[in-house]
């Protein structure tokens, strides 16, 4: 009986076995690969600032940041990797340099903390790894920065991965985040309410955007405003086929590849009364003439910045005239909303404004038990049937941002000059909804801007995309022509 060879690390049950021979060959001849003039980048400053102050608020305690690593999609398959977004914001490093397993590690120093960033660099060229390991080797995965590259490019001192368990087997007070990476937290003993704060203080360092940050968001919006120009220009052809909302699905992906990073969450392309369902992510629907597509859309930067823009478009390109109502009745919503954001505004002011003009709207519609006054009761909220979700959230590293900050420093805090927001009403009429008449019957729309808080009020960022409804139509009829 032939002996099994063991399997190698790195490699999978079908891959063959390489013996030492080939081994030894495959490590020869080889020109050197360097890269020359390697330069910092520019967020490199930024992710300075960020990190000192992180460091002023943990004196003498050693705090470890994992990238993340991989997740399983299927057997030996994994999804495409994402670095948590706390690595990425304190190490800037961009989506392309990302390496996954890595940790930044800031070191207690007497006067705050060193930065060191523990990464599994470039296959060597002189070791198995480069032809045979599936995750790490450069013969399957391409080429990644080498330690020293990596120095270069972000300013923070690298060491391998494989020396962070001897770091981390001494006594110095140590917080991690945890539920990233399974190897740090079974090196990092748990501190449970300290860690789950620790968490919370960079989402709240989060909340308000250094220049870099509105200039990469802005990237990223003006991005995702091509891909809806996109999406427009493919409505012709997800008419002609089943499945059309996949058409309008894959135009945008494409816009998001070709010049970002990837999709800042899962498109929603909801023709008809899918319109009617928040996060609509099948999109296996119909785009039929006479409908409205909901499309709500974000293109993530290789900094992993991501925009958060939804229109909703006559697939004809003109409105009916009970899709104008409703239409109109968000619009003005909307305005509302965006007018009440402002520096010193609490954070449901925009809400609710927008809520007013929403109850107002559906009183006259006459489908509210009572008046729009009653509705905007706290203990009512008649109108919410029909709008069941807030008017917007933080915008950032993730789609919806700061989300693990405490609740009095984002939603019961003020707003401040340099937060950056969406602001989103919308109205949906359930297709089974009896309290409408017929004509409005799976009629669902949303409009959402990207928002920075200024010094005298707001900044539309996304204001290149029609959202008036004459303009829409124009929008559509320019690009379809």
């Amino acid at each position: 009986m032939n002996k099994v060879p063991e399997r190698a690390a790195g490699t999978q049950s079908h891959d063959i076995p390489k013996g030492e021979v080939l081994a030894e060959f495959m490590s020869q001849g080889w020109a050197d690969s360097s890269l020359d003039n390697v330069q910092a980048a520019e967020v490199v400053k930024y992710a300075a600032i960020r990190r000192t102050k992180l460091s002023s608020l943990y004196p003498g305690v050693r705090l470890v940041i994992p990238a993340g690593t991989f997740k399983v999609r299927s057997n030996d398959t994994d999804y495409k990797f994402r670095v948590h977004s706390a690595y990425a914001y304190l190490t800037g490093i961009s989506a392309s340099d990302s390496v996954p397993d890595s940790v930044l590690i800031l070191e207690p120093n007497q006067i705050g903390h060193d930065a060191f960033l523990y990464t599994h660099p470039r296959s060597p060229r002189d070791t198995s790894e480069f032809h045979s390991d599936r995750r790490h080797g450069e013969f399957w995965i391409g080429r990644r920065l080498s330690a020293r590259e990596t120095e270069l490019r972000y300013e923070i001192a690298v060491r391998h991965i494989d020396t962070l368990p001897e770091l981390l087997s001494d006594e110095i007070e140590t917080l991690s985040i945890r539920g990233e990476d399974p190897v740090v937290d079974s090196l990092v003993e748990r501190h449970k309410k300290r860690e789950a704060k620790l968490l919370s203080v960079i989402s709240e360092m989060r909340l308000i955007k250094d220049s870099y940050e509105i200039a990469e968001l802005q990237k990223a919006i003006d991005i995702t405003a091509r891909g809806f120009n996109d999406m427009i220009q493919a409505l012709p052809a997800a008419t002609s086929v089943k499945r059309g909302e996949r058409i309008i699905e894959a135009a945008f992906f494409g816009r998001a590849r070709l010049e970002g990073n990837e999709l800042g969450y899962d498109t929603i392309a909801a023709s008809g009364a899918h319109a009617c369902v928040l996060h609509w992510v099948k999109n296996d629907g119909d785009v039929l003439p006479g409908d409205l597509i909901l499309i709500d859309a974000g293109a993530e930067v290789e900094s992993m910045y991501t925009a958060d823009i939804t229109r909703t478009i006559p697939v004809n390109g003109k409105f009916s005239p009970a899709q104008r109502k409703i239409y109109n009745l968000v619009y003005e919503a909307q305005k509302a909303g965006i007018a009440a954001v402002k520096p010193g505004a609490g954070w449901f002011d925009f809400h609710n404004a927008a809520s007013a003009v929403l109850a107002k709207g559906l009183e006259e519609l006459g489908v509210l038990p009572g008046t729009a006054e009653e509705s905007l009761a706290e203990d009512a909220g008649f109108h919410r049937r029909w709008t069941v979700h807030a008017t917007g959230h933080m915008l950032g590293l993730d789609v919806h941002d700061c989300a693990q900050a405490r609740e009095e420093s984002y939603k019961g805090a003020v707003l401040q000059e340099g937060m950056v927001l969406t602001v989103e009403p919308g109205l949906y009429i359930q297709p089974d909804d009896l309290l409408f008449p017929a004509e409005y019957r799976g009629i669902g729309v949303r409009i959402e801007d990207d928002v920075l808080v200024t010094k005298s009020g707001a900044q539309v960022l996304s204001r290149a995309l029609p959202s008036h409804p004459d303009e829409v139509e124009v929008w559509v009829a320019n690009l379809l022509r």
